[in-house]
């Protein structure tokens, strides 16, 4: 597990999107999926057999990251819109967490339907959910 520093963030394909984790000072990943909520478990089950890339994180932010992660005893649901596994991992310190994966969707699926009930065009509307994409990363 050397490759992977506590707080460092661990991403692996999960169809359309990427589901995410937060490696822990043990070396395990807590994450979040629909069938447990929150929880903690071992590399090789995070992967599930997929390639793993690490997002590293600088020292200040890993240290956050893992006091947020630690200072929660109890264990939320999973939620799609309200608490998916980037909610969890990119929580601060009030317990807010943010999605940016799911407001890329979003911002992505609103300028497509525009552009769809603008043009009618599926061409168009495809270029649209791009847009709509990358604008929400650069947020």
């Amino acid at each position: 597990m050397s490759r992977y520093l506590p707080g460092d963030i661990v991403s692996r394909r999960k169809g359309v999107v990427m589901h995410r984790g937060l490696v822990l000072e043990d070396g395990r990943i807590l994450h979040n999926t629909p069938e447990r909520g929150e929880h903690i478990s071992t590399l090789d089950a995070f992967s599930a057999g997929e390639r793993v890339r690490v997002e590293r994180r600088d020292f200040e932010t890993r240290r956050q990251a893992l006091a947020v992660a630690g200072g929660s005893a109890r264990r939320r649901s999973y939620h799609l819109l309200r608490n998916n596994c980037e909610h969890t991992i990119y929580r601060d310190d009030r317990g807010r967490g943010r999605s940016p994966q799911l407001k890329g969707w979003m911002l992505g699926l609103g300028i497509a339907g525009a552009t769809f009930l603008a043009t009618r065009h599926p061409g168009v509307t495809a270029a649209g959910f791009a847009l709509g994409q990358r604008l929400a990363r650069r947020r």
